[in-house]
């Protein structure tokens, strides 16, 4: 495996490769590396002739210069899990002047509104900083296939229609949600987590699985109700936010029509850590 250190390296390395008209699959990380990211890469290699990973703590995507600080970083760790999963052909680590050359800041994107739903309502700003840095190592690597967990839902969605409003010629893949054995979304974040409060976090994704069963025998407004409840008994628990959302525009719904798709959307703080989780609702 490939360990690309700054844009002239990976622009060096891409030419090669493009030269050689070999198909490249990428998938951008911010580190702290874990088998949810693994998994975008196994998908990546039944489709490709050369998989690529990116880890690049964007500054430009936190509201919270605390949260900025405190992301989990250990580089050589993330190497060392890339090397070992013989996934990977190369890692790009750029530094901070090889994605914003002038100014570490964001441009300013139109996503057709899917920035102003769920997580933009509580983090101005924060889409554009994922527009700015996924555009820009879009250009720099130049893939034919991007990878991006469901987890991060509105985040795929967002950058589909990115994808889109630039006509960049790169087909954008969700791939499923990778769980621990307890059903607790993977996370780097979850690093933060002590074990017991891991086993605990569990609640969040047996709460979504009711949601699933409850959507067809009451209201959306008796399911938040029965949600906002379970999660009141949970000690150290704070419920950020809980809605069903419209799978398209991701506008909150009320009212369940069986001709749209919808999906359960959750951001439940965990002693201080936050942990955000969807479900599709069939």
């Amino acid at each position: 495996m490939e360990v690309l250190k700054n844009k002239k390296t990976l622009q060096d390395f891409i030419e090669r490769q493009k030269e050689m008209g070999k198909r490249i699959g990428f998938a951008p990380t911010m580190g702290a590396l874990h088998k949810g990211h693994l998994s975008l890469y196994e998908e990546a290699r039944k489709e490709n002739d050369l998989v690529i990973s990116s880890v690049f703590v964007n500054p430009t995507q936190f509201n919270n210069s605390e949260d900025l600080e405190k992301y989990p970083r250990d580089i050589n760790r993330d190497i060392l899990i890339l090397q070992n999963s013989k996934l990977v052909d190369a890692v790009y680590i750029p530094e901070v002047t090889d994605i914003y050359p002038e100014k570490t800041e964001s441009q300013h994107y139109d996503f057709d509104g899917l920035e102003n739903e769920m997580e933009g309502k509580s983090r101005p700003g924060h889409f554009d900083g994922v527009g700015t840095v996924v555009e820009e190592l879009f250009r720099q690597i130049q893939p034919d296939n991007a990878y991006f967990g469901e987890k991060d839902f509105q985040q795929l969605a967002i950058i589909k229609k990115m994808v889109e409003k630039k006509k960049l010629p790169i087909k954008i893949k969700g791939v499923p949600i990778y769980r621990a054995s307890n059903g607790l979304a993977l996370s780097s974040r979850n690093q933060r987590l002590h074990e017991d409060r891991k086993e605990a976090s569990k609640i969040i994704y047996e709460t979504l699985k009711k949601v699933n069963s409850w959507f067809k025998e009451i209201t959306i407004a008796e399911i938040k109700e029965k949600v906002q409840d379970i999660f009141d008994h949970q000690q150290g628990m704070q419920l950020e936010y809980f809605l069903i959302a419209d799978e398209k525009t991701l506008k909150e719904i009320d009212i369940f029509n069986k001709d749209r798709s919808s999906r359960a959307f959750i951001v439940v703080v965990v002693d201080g850590v936050r942990l955000i989780d969807n479900m599709h609702l069939s």
